[in-house]
């Protein structure tokens, strides 16, 4: 390693490790060693110490000994390695850099000093789990951390938007020159958050932990790594979060420290100033810090340096494309037309037709366009798309159609949520004046329903109706095949047919699990069923959806078959032998770290509470989500504990091996009000019709003790059916 940058990296670690000792001193003397201490919605304490040393750090007092873990790896070259054999000491103190800027912020915590305006602070484990089908079906390949300013705010634009094309999420913060690039993007109107993939952190550079802080809790999210193993969780980073940092700006010796903390992790530093290179590859795939000193070539660099796989959709629109625009907001004031919602009548319908029937690449646009109408009009649309593919078939339909919604929203300025007939969609007036047409609507559709589905579809045709009467006379038959695809798929079940489907996705974080897929149990994530499976089997023979024989039955009430456990014992690299298809407390299936929802035992109650990853508060058994999901992720197999869809909860499968859905004692009321019509309907099927009142929430309970004061007073089915334990 550069003698220069070694210096400054071990003179950034001993100030920032400095500084939180001083800081954690003050803590301590004005508010005591007991005084307790947390990041927001997590359940691995401080995540760096906790992966790295196996400490959980719950007090102030807790501190001191992840304090002195950062201070011992200070040193002055040449003396020991405690982290990796070569690269020499600076390694050691970019992990002590990383343990100080944890500390600090996590005092900053306690002082209401953080989050910093207008910037998200710490990552909640909430936001991971959310982000998860994301991270482990490419939509989004890799994560850039960008430290400072840009030399002006049109690079800074410029950058960021390069990013978002090619689907990478952005973290911004840190400053160069007394400017972040934080307050140079609000100066220009970009949008972030989230949904747009880009997301402030923070100003200062000591708030660079908070996107490493998420990166290692991949590993224990879904690598299913414990705490203390730091090498396997390092490894996790270097191998399965393509993750880079990008310093706009001068670089300080706090900068350097935390840059010599990424390349523990394995992410890479690419500068746009004239810094010594370290190339060799080591910890890194390949190089370690490099220059580039050409703002128009910086982000392309990034992508070669970290090895990002980048898959750009090519549309021909006047608007950038990308999956990172899919969260964009076209609010009242952006907005130039807008369809559906309560301002207009709007469907978007997908019909399989013979292939002498459509032509493809055929778009028209029957009625007004968007030059035909004043700023600010509503119109009425149905977008009606044919298709014909010797491999399509019907029951993919509802497949294709759902991600219409996806392939419009990933258009910069265009706005679109919902799904069938009650879709809502805008377009921006930056848009329109870069040339964008309804008609271009159309465009997307096919160019993405090729690209999407082309082994199953030949040919696209698109029609957009923006009159009035066309959309009346049109929107009828669409409902009447909603209705009819909806009493198909719900007339499925589990032994109706002979083959489930497997899902792999997840392996790439989180290597042990596999999720079944049934007709009657959708994946975990809540974004696959049987039919997105068999319909993706169609699509990619050889991709996470396989076909699962169920072989011979060995268990009917608890949903086991032998040709299920023999694909499992396989596919999880024989961690796992068997799973039970509809209980929780034997053999559950497994999970990744991106369910939707959990089940827990509570054996007081003789019941489960459900608990989704949205609900932030408290549960009976005295643990947020956060913390469960701990005992249920990265593919182990926790009995009394699992994680799943939310549909699954009404479906008739559900735990019917542990008594169904009568075993639900508790659930969030945000959850309970979401399903509620479904899970009157189960209910009711279940002979138990008043059960969704005998359902705690959050308003009735937060403990043991009134729950079950709650349960007896409401006579819950659940105290009088068989043991659990």
């Amino acid at each position: 390693m550069s003698k220069i940058v070694a210096t400054a990296a071990i003179n950034g670690a001993q100030k920032i490790v400095k500084e939180a000792e001083e800081f954690l001193n003050k803590a301590i003397s004005e508010k005591s060693e007991s005084q307790k201490i947390e990041f927001p919605d997590t359940a691995y304490f401080f995540p760096m110490a906790y992966a790295l040393l196996g400490a959980e750090v719950k007090t102030l007092g807790e501190i001191k000994p992840v304090l002195q873990e950062a201070k011992s790896l200070l040193h002055n070259p040449p003396t020991k390695n405690l982290w990796f054999p070569y690269l020499g000491d600076a390694l050691d103190s970019g992990i002590a850099a990383l343990l100080g800027e944890e500390i600090i912020v996590g005092l900053k915590y306690l002082y209401g000093q953080e989050p910093q305006p207008d910037c998200n602070g710490f990552f909640s484990d909430t936001i991971l789990r959310q982000l998860g089908i994301q991270l482990v079906d490419g939509r989004m390949p890799g994560f850039a951390a960008i430290l400072g300013a840009a030399p002006d705010n049109k690079t800074a634009v410029n950058i960021v938007r390069e990013l978002q094309k090619r689907q990478i999420l952005t973290f911004v913060g840190s400053s160069s020159n007394g400017k972040s690039i934080i307050d140079q993007l609000k100066e220009e109107n970009v949008e972030m958050g989230w949904d747009t993939y880009i997301v402030p952190y923070g100003r200062d550079t000591i708030t660079g932990i908070y996107p490493l802080n998420w990166a290692i809790r991949g590993a224990l999210t879904f690598g299913g790594h414990r705490k203390g193993e730091a090498l396997k969780c390092l490894k996790y980073c270097q191998n399965r979060v393509f993750a880079f940092g990008l310093t706009l700006g001068p670089l300080d010796d706090i900068k350097y420290a935390t840059g010599a903390g990424a390349i523990n992790m394995g992410f890479p530093v690419i500068a746009d100033t004239d810094i010594p290179e370290i190339l060799p590859s080591g910890i890194c795939t390949y190089e370690h810090l490099v220059k580039e000193l050409d703002h128009e070539k910086i982000v392309p660099r990034c992508i070669e340096v970290r090895g990002v796989k980048v898959k750009i959709s090519e549309v021909p629109i006047p608007v950038s494309y990308s999956a990172a625009f899919e969260g964009e907001r076209v609010r009242k004031e952006q907005m130039q037309i807008q369809f559906g919602s309560k301002y207009s009548t709007a469907f978007e319908y997908v019909t399989t037709k013979n292939a002498d029937e459509i032509e493809d690449g055929k778009i028209e646009v029957i009625g007004p366009e968007i030059d035909d109408v004043s700023e600010g009009s509503a119109l009425p649309m149905g977008i009606y798309v044919d298709v014909a593919g010797r491999k399509m078939q019907k029951e993919f339909e509802s497949i294709v159609e759902r991600q219409v919604h996806t392939f419009i929203n990933e258009a910069q300025g265009i706005m679109h949520t919902g799904q069938r007939d009650l879709i809502w969609l805008r377009i921006s007036k930056e848009a329109k004046a870069k040339g964008f047409k309804i008609k271009h609507l159309g465009t997307i559709i096919h160019a993405r329903i090729h690209e999407v589905f082309g082994t199953i579809i030949d040919k696209v045709q698109v029609k957009i109706y923006t009159k009035q009467e066309d959309v009346d006379k049109l929107i009828s038959s669409a409902r009447e095949a909603y209705k009819f695809r909806d009493d198909r798929i719900g007339a499925m079940t589990d032994e109706s047919v002979d083959t489930f489907y497997s899902c792999t996705l997840c392996q790439s974080f989180a290597p042990n699990h596999l999720c079944i897929v049934k007709p009657e149990r959708l994946g975990l994530c809540g974004a696959y069923n049987w039919l997105d499976c068999k319909a993706s089997f169609e699509i990619n023979p050889t991709g996470p959806n396989q076909p699962v024989k169920k072989g011979t039955v060995t268990d009917a009430e608890r949903g086991e078959w032998q040709g299920i456990n023999d694909w499992v014992k396989l596919k999880s690299n024989g961690h796992l032998e068997r799973f039970h298809g509809y209980s929780i407390m034997t053999f559950p299936e497994t999970s990744c770290g991106c369910f939707e929802c959990i089940g827990a035992i509570v054996p007081e109650a003789n019941g489960f509470i459900i608990v989704n990853r949205e609900y932030s508060g408290m549960t009976p058994l005295g643990m947020s989500f956060s913390t469960l999901a701990g005992s249920v992720g990265g593919g182990n197999q926790t009995p009394g504990f699992m994680g799943f869809g939310r549909l699954y909860i009404t479906s008739k499968k559900f735990i019917k091996a542990d008594g169904g859905l009568k075993r639900v004692v508790w659930m969030p009321k945000e959850l309970k009000d979401a399903i509620a019509d479904r899970l009157k309907k189960a209910a009711e099927e279940e002979g138990v019709p008043d059960l969704p009142d005998k359902i705690a929430d959050e308003t009735v309970a937060v403990d043991t003790e009134k729950l079950l004061e709650y349960l007896q007073k409401v006579n819950h089915p659940a105290l009088t059916m068989p043991p659990l334990i």
